[in-house]
């Protein structure tokens, strides 16, 4: 179990993502198994999630009301490593008659109960299926090779249906117990989990009580003996309790129809998502169906990525069924030219334990790729056919050089790419046009592009070579950044017409 615990797991963080999504699991078995079976639900119709910590004891318990299990269930699923009931349950769907139903279930290996040693020193498992009249406890420590299953007989720790998860951390990881941190985690990973999921939350509100001063000598008329009277005062104190709070949203945006949803909402999602305070230069929401499945929301941010050669960023956020896996990537999902794109996707073809080995070798991670690259490109295509012309001057400013780079790395994708590089030109009075603009305004005899490369706009306008092409009539590209020339080069030619250096010796016109 050791083995496979650690290298399965190189962070320990996701040892509640994993519980959770196992928690999850048995929700849905049971919400599914309830439209044939209402009985199912006769000890409560509430279905959720609860976590409570008990951070001087260093002790977590995780409380779900989904379908439980019975004694040779536990024995089935939690007795034997990498048992998944849930693949089982899965297995039956697809070959009963029902397969087509629509299910959230997200567990894919039985390993994943498994990763609670990642933390803890002992866990217990106390479960009351509804097909049974009693309720087990299994219990099993990180360093024995056994475990013990017994019925619980204290009436306190009874529960009407479900499964309750006591983990009891190790001594280095007694912080995983703090709410704070529970929450936090939470957050990250299973903010979009189906079933509501609430924390054990100390909570505070005002009030105002009375203070009692010191008793002020007070004359009273027709009388001069001194009358004592108390003054009362009150204060504002904060009293302290605790409760349940939802910590999770149950409806990721992503799962919404693009009709659904607004462009406020998109930017939202995006600045919150991303810690953003600008809005992005553009979105794209779409689903990708067929040979791979997933959904994905991407942005164009309108703040300026400086670093062109970093490779690595968290732009990307990678979910599995709805449970966030991991956002460092190094190029994986996108080349390094797009790095800059921002973005969440959510596929239901990867494994949850997916790791970067994993993604740098599937064949999944390779079509997704391609379709996300696609999707981009589409979204910046947008931004220059905009009837505002200083949208796309944005994007340039702040991604050029970045379009640039791909010319150089991504021959596959040049008849995308250059459509949307930007020039000076000799006719084009400082303003930066298209290589579309330049072939359109070409003279019918022109079988080129020409171009010539300069320190500077003024230097470049003034080449000598320039001086003939002018007379002419014929426009020339000015390339006055490092990276044009080497753009045009690796692009070879534009429409069937090729690229030509006007200031080499053997220009023919």
């Amino acid at each position: 179990m050791d083995l496979i615990v650690h290298s399965l797991y190189s962070n320990k963080e996701v040892f509640l993502r994993e519980l959770v999504s196992n928690a999850s699991d048995a929700l849905d078995k049971l919400r599914y198994l309830s439209v044939t079976d209402p009985d199912l639900l006769k000890d409560g119709p509430e279905l959720d999630i609860r976590i409570q910590t008990d951070k001087d004891n260093g002790i977590i318990t995780i409380t779900d009301s989904g379908i439980g299990m019975t004694r040779q269930e536990l024995v089935d699923s939690l007795g034997t490593i990498a048992s998944s009931g849930t693949a089982k349950f899965l297995k039956t769907l697809k070959e009963s008659q029902e397969a087509n139903v629509d299910s959230n279930l997200i567990g894919q290996f039985g390993v994943g109960f498994y990763s609670a040693f990642l933390v803890s020193d002992k866990v217990a498992v106390s479960t009351k299926s509804p097909k049974s009249e009693q309720q087990y406890v299994w219990e099993a420590e990180a360093e024995s090779n056994s475990y013990t299953i017994r019925e619980e007989t204290d009436p306190e720790k009874l529960i009407p249906r479900g499964t309750r998860l006591t983990l009891y951390l190790k001594r280095d990881d007694k912080g995983f117990a703090h709410p704070e941190r529970i929450q936090k985690l939470l957050k990250n990973y299973s903010q979009f989990v189906s079933f509501p999921i609430y924390t054990w939350q100390e909570k505070g509100f005002t009030k105002e009580v009375e203070v009692d001063e010191d008793p002020a000598e007070v004359k009273t008329e027709g009388d001069g003996e001194p009358k004592k009277e108390v003054k009362k005062k009150t204060k504002t104190v904060v009293e302290k309790y605790w409760d349940w709070e939802l910590t999770n949203e149950t409806q990721p945006i992503w799962l919404r129809t693009p009709k659904e949803v607004s462009t406020e909402e998109y930017n939202e999602f995006y600045k919150k998502t991303f810690n953003e305070y600008l809005d992005p230069l553009a979105s794209s929401h779409f689903t990708t169906e067929g040979e791979v499945e997933f959904r994905s929301i991407l942005y164009v941010p309108a703040t300026k990525k400086e670093d062109i050669t970093d490779r690595k960023t968290k732009n990307i956020r990678l979910y599995v069924k709805r449970v966030f896996i991991s956002d460092d990537f190094d190029g994986e999902l996108f080349p390094r030219y797009l790095s800059f794109v921002k973005g969440v996707v959510d596929s239901n073809d990867l494994p949850l334990n997916v790791s970067r080995e994993i993604l740098q070798e599937s064949r999944i991670v390779r079509i997704m790729r391609k379709r996300l690259v696609r999707k981009a490109f589409d979204m910046i295509l947008g931004i220059s056919c905009s009837e505002n012309r200083d949208d796309y001057e944005a994007f340039w400013e702040n991604y050029g050089k970045f379009l640039k780079l791909g010319c150089m790395e991504d021959k596959e994708n040049h008849k995308r790419i250059a459509p949307l590089l930007r020039f000076f030109s000799s006719q084009s009075n400082e303003e930066l046009i298209s290589l579309d603009e330049y072939v359109e305004s070409m003279k019918p005899e022109q079988k080129a592009i020409y171009y010539i490369a300069g320190d500077s706009l003024s230097s470049a306008k003034n080449a000598p070579f320039l001086e003939k092409l002018n007379e002419m009539g014929y426009e020339v590209l000015l390339l006055i950044d490092p990276m044009d020339e080497v753009s045009l080069t690796n692009l070879n030619s534009y429409k069937d017409k090729s690229f030509v250096d006007i200031s080499k010796e053997d220009l023919d016109l």
